[in-house]
């Protein structure tokens, strides 16, 4: 290792300590904040113990499967373990198992924290918004902070100490492989109980949101924390570790001719963490500022300061401008989608206004406008992601061979540097969720749930752009992975003596097949988890009608009678465990077939074919299922008739479509996406040994 690399790994290793420590600070912050209403402990007790209960299972379940993927890791990876060095297999394994394992503690601290900050906000609430805005967005930080720094520790750690690119494939595909699950996990059971919730309490029987009446009332919120808080951060996690691990694998190809690209790739990585913690230092509400405004300066502080930061390192170590150039277009690149979906998901905007306006007609008409606005929306989006790797490639290309895609794979670094504070803005967004939960269930008074409401508002307006920045990521980061892709099966084929990938051409019949199947995964994909939800919803609406019609006095509010919270929170997580992977190994196992029949040139086409079809696919459900939730707040807001108007039951029955969208199958596409990429490359060298055609 030159000196150079050396110091920057120091560097990668000095910021994780900050960002830790950073993490550390805000937990401890948080956990001080006062709670003493008996009320809001026992509810809040109740969400705590559903979600860690949901987790505690769902990771014994992947504990099953992380087992038999790293025994057969062992034994054929990098390549059949009776033909190569055993220790290469050891080292991929080992890697495998670490990713795994960061990636669960991720999960794992963001819902610890969460179910600490839920409560704490719920009870600052009455005394205005600054209170609860800097619990709620702090909590969301630990997350943040723990995300970025543990993603970039982990990937550091491996590479110090194999010094091997390809392990850091195995430890992307460790974290890739949980957070889809988990993902998935998370999103089934989430959704079981907000479309369920919704369904009977909302249209059936006219009582409130977060009615402490409705029996699924705890599993909702339950799943804001599983779903939104473990999910996303797993899904972020995996993202930003892909990246990078992208990213170095492209390095290390260049660095054998000469050069520093893994140094850079470090610093940049690094750089990214230390303006995270700038950013989220940051954020504040002013006597005049709003939730929202104080939620994106920190976004677009994080911005300048990353970009300033990289800039001052490579006028000092010559990291090359160009490169610079590249990591900027992504970053800016991730900004504008951002702002393209809050455009169509803000409720002061037209798209969500109009689809407000066309649910007085009915239900058809509410989902014929979400469903057209959905996909207006994935042009400029799917755009700015092709755009941007066009200009980082063009921008390096001159630099010399390997450079132009080693360009795109900084571009979607650049467009990660600011994970931390993405993580933190969205975390934020289901935390002052279940305090707006709480404040109504545990009678906190108007005020609170007003306050509450504001702050829920601007979570669901970031938490869209959030979504569209992480789709976005998710589209660079798995072209700079197809690159990867090309770049081990050429490595694999130079050792073996035989041909690799020169170009993709989509006149060949394999490379046509492969985009064909890649095409259609994601969307089998996305309909088994669909009507996992689907199936699972059914069986909790069916189990809240029988309390409700069973349970004297619970529909009239009765005093000291309780509907069973658990019977529904067991529902969830039965149904999500059952229904999580399946989907997940469809995708892995559609990936592996391709390959074994068609060869190298049929998975290439896969991965096309898999990545145009699930941005798409991701886009369209984000965009979509944002726009339905917010047309549904905005009407409840008292627009077109408020509450138990015609225009609010059909928005309700547009929110119930768009939940499945906007946080099971959309943002699960991004990780599947970025899964079949890692077990292409990792397969590569069987694919041109063992190919049938």
């Amino acid at each position: 290792m030159n000196e150079i690399n050396t110091w920057m790994l120091l560097y990668a290793a000095l910021s994780c300590v900050i960002g830790a420590i950073v993490a550390g600070i805000l937990y401890s912050w948080v956990k001080k904040r006062p709670q003493k209403n008996k009320r809001v402990s026992e509810v809040g007790a109740l969400i705590a113990n559903g979600a860690n209960t949901f987790l505690r299972r769902e990771y014994g379940a992947l504990v099953k499967f992380a087992a038999c993927a790293a025994v057969l890791i062992l034994v054929f990876l990098p390549g059949p373990i009776w033909k190569g060095s055993p220790s290469d297999n050891i080292i991929m394994a080992v890697s495998y198992i670490v990713g795994t394992i960061f990636s669960a503690f991720a999960g794992k601290l963001g819902v610890t924290v969460a179910t600490l900050a839920n409560t704490r906000c719920a009870e600052s609430a009455s005394g205005g918004v600054r209170a609860p805005f800097m619990i709620g967005y702090r909590g969301g930080a630990v997350m943040g902070m723990a995300v970025v720094s543990a993603s970039l520790l982990g990937v550091a750690a491996v590479y110090a100490v194999t010094g091997d690119a390809t392990a850091i494939l195995g430890f992307s595909f460790g974290a890739s492989s949980l957070a889809l699950f988990a993902k998935a996990g998370g999103g089934i059971f989430t959704k079981t109980a907000d479309v369920a919730a919704d369904l009977v309490g909302k249209n059936e029987l006219g009582i409130p949101e977060d009615d402490p009446r409705n029996p699924a009332v705890i599993a909702d919120n339950v799943g804001d924390n599983v779903g939104d808080v473990a999910g996303m951060g797993a899904d972020l996690f995996d993202s930003n570790v892909a990246s990078i691990a992208a990213a170095l694998v492209m390095a290390a190809a260049i660095d054998r001719e000469g050069g520093h690209c893994t140094a850079t790739v470090f610093a940049y990585a690094a750089s990214g963490v230390i303006s995270s913690v700038l950013g989220v230092a940051c954020a504040r509400i002013g006597k005049k500022s709003t939730p929202t405004w104080a939620l994106n300066a920190s976004t677009y502080t994080t911005t300048a300061i990353f970009l300033a930061l990289t800039a001052v390192l490579t006028a000092i170590f010559d990291f090359g401008w160009r490169i610079w150039g590249a990591s900027a277009s992504g970053l800016l690149a991730g900004v504008l989608i951002g702002i393209v979906t809050d455009y169509f998901t803000d409720d002061s905007k037209k798209p969500v206004r109009q689809t407000a306006k066309a649910s007085e007609s009915g239900p058809a008409f509410t989902i014929l406008s979400g469903v057209s606005y959905g996909f207006l929306g994935t042009l400029p989006a799917m755009a700015g992601v092709g755009i941007a790797a066009l200009v980082a490639y063009k921008i390096c290309e001159p630099m010399g061979t390997g450079y132009a895609m080693f360009g795109v794979s900084m571009a979607a670094l650049g467009m990660l540097s600011i994970v931390g504070t993405i993580v933190s803005n969205d975390a934020y967004g289901p935390i002052v969720d279940n305090a707006r939960g709480i404040a109504e269930m545990c009678g906190l008074g108007d005020e609170s749930v007003r306050v509450a409401d504001e702050l829920d508002s601007a979570g669901n307006t970031v938490k869209a752009i959030t979504k569209g920045f992480a789709i976005g990521a998710a589209g660079l980061t798995v072209i700079s992975l197809l690159s990867a892709f090309i770049s081990e099966v050429n490595e694999a084929a130079e050792a073996l003596g035989v041909a690799g990938i020169d170009m993709l051409a989509i006149t060949d019949p394999t490379v046509f097949f492969g985009i064909l199947a890649g095409a259609a995964t994601p969307a089998v994909f996305s309909a088994m988890l669909m009507l996992g939800v689907d199936r699972n919803a059914q069986r909790m609406v069916a189990e809240i009608k029988r309390q409700f019609s069973t349970i004297i006095g619970l529909r009239e509010g009765r005093e000291g009678v309780k509907p069973d919270y658990a019977r529904c929170i067991t529902i969830a997580t039965d149904g999500a465990l059952g229904e999580l992977i399946p989907a997940g190994l469809f995708a892995i196992a559609a990936t592996a077939i391709v390959g074994f029949l068609g060869g190298v040139n049929a998975a290439g086409g896969f991965l096309a074919g898999n990545i145009t079809s699930g941005l798409l696919l991701a886009v369209f459900m984000s965009n979509a299922g944002g726009l339905w939730d917010n047309a549904k707040k905005y009407i409840e807001a008292g627009a077109h008739g408020g509450r138990g108007s015609v225009a609010h039951k059909s928005a309700v029955v547009g929110d119930t479509v768009g939940d499945p969208f906007k946080d099971t199958a959309g943002p699960s596409i991004n990780t599947q996406i970025t899964v079949v990429s890692l077990v292409a490359s990792l397969l590569a060298k069987l694919f041109l040994e063992l190919a049938i055609f």
